[in-house]
């Protein structure tokens, strides 16, 4: 690709040329250079030289109305860099995403590549598209989310549901999977937590790995998004099993993100919960013990990281088959799974281990 075609796509990118250095976009916006630096290295981006020319028009803008903000009272400094650090974080991944979408249209369409006059005009064509979309979601989220924050107190601690769910046997499924295996089964993982949090009027708080850490404002809610995980993914071949684990309690909420205690004990129960299992804590237990559509078996108290003698219970579904004396023992006594247990995939054979066959996926009963 050539450079007029490479800046072409660059300036529809960045909305503009890079035309300003440092000190003159600072001295156009009357935002303090120290202020800017900061701003510009939590947003995520690497320090310029004095003398490069690096900064468009839109980073021009982008600093005044951040200034603007700061003089009116709507914000201080150290809040502003805040937002621009979760904003950074945010849209680095969504950027990387995006440019992966694009790079597998091109891919999968080479008449694409082969005319750069045809690549840039399709850049100029999809970028305001996508924006178009973002700015959608982004109103949509900000209205559902508006509507419970802004009637709740002026603290940020609220009481929810925090949940986690991984996937069972994710080490050995990296080791045994080509790169294009891991990248369905992630894929898969992605759209069913997507799916069954929304439906379940839960939030998706991150994507960690091989887990999802998800809230909700009522115990049910919460209760029903871990279960019907656990259950879709045992119905999906393409989805390992799962286990999860619940909490309740007070939680700080900032910038998208949640933290204390309740957090630590909802990722220790997933730790220690069997495949196919949701363990709950004393506070979930007591909120869901009348509820018509669930049933709570108490275990006895394991000890992990953080908690000598956590006391969780094993939550199920009203009227599901009574579990067997064996696995009433193993619940009872708290027996968990290695990390490294078999996940229910279809894999193929190490180089260095004998074929096996029968490597279809047995369905377990619900």
């Amino acid at each position: 690709m050539n450079g007029e075609i490479q800046q072409r796509i660059e300036d529809v990118l960045l909305g503009g040329s890079r035309r300003y250095t440092r000190a003159e976009v600072t001295a156009r916006s009357g935002v303090p250079e120290e202020r800017a630096r900061q701003l510009w290295h939590s947003l995520g981006f690497a320090a310029v030289t004095d003398d490069a020319r690096e900064f468009t028009d839109g980073d021009l803008r982008a600093l005044r109305t951040a200034n603007e903000l700061i003089h009116s009272g709507l914000t201080d400094p150290d809040q502003a860099t805040s937002v621009a650090r979760m904003l950074g974080q945010h849209m680095s991944r969504l950027a990387e995403s995006q440019v992966e979408l694009l790079r597998g249209i091109i891919i999968a369409n080479p008449e694409l590549a082969a005319d750069e006059r045809q690549l840039t005009r399709f850049v100029e064509r999809i970028v305001p598209d996508l924006e178009q979309l973002q700015d959608f979601a982004w109103r949509r989220h900000l209205a559902a989310y508006a509507g419970r924050a802004l009637v709740r107190p002026d603290d940020n601690a609220v009481d929810l549901v925090v949940g986690f769910a991984d996937m069972v046997g994710f080490t050995v499924l990296t080791r045994r999977s080509t790169e294009d295996e891991l990248v369905r089964v992630v894929d898969g993982f992605d759209a069913l937590t997507a799916e069954v949090v929304a439906e379940n009027h839960g939030r998706i708080v991150k994507m960690i790995g091989d887990e999802v850490l998800f809230v909700a404002d009522e115990p049910a809610h919460g209760a029903e998004i871990a279960l019907t995980l656990l259950e879709r993914a045992e119905e999906d071949p393409g989805v390992p099993s799962l286990r999860a684990g619940l909490a309740h309690g007070r939680v700080l909420s900032r910038f998208g993100d949640v933290y204390g205690s309740v957090v630590n004990l909802a990722s220790r129960l997933t730790s220690v919960a069997r495949p196919g299992t949701v363990l709950i804590d004393r506070s979930m237990a007591h909120e869901l013990a009348e509820h018509p559509d669930y049933q709570v078996r108490h275990r006895r108290p394991v000890s992990v990281r953080g908690y000598a003698r956590l006391r969780p219970s094993v939550l199920r579904r009203a009227g599901d088959e009574a579990p067997s004396l064996l696995e009433s023992a193993v619940e009872l006594l708290g027996i968990g799974m290695d990390e490294d247990t078999t996940p229910h995939l279809p894999l193929e054979p190490d180089d260095d281990a004998p074929a096996r066959s029968g490597s279809t996926r047995r369905k377990r009963s619900r």
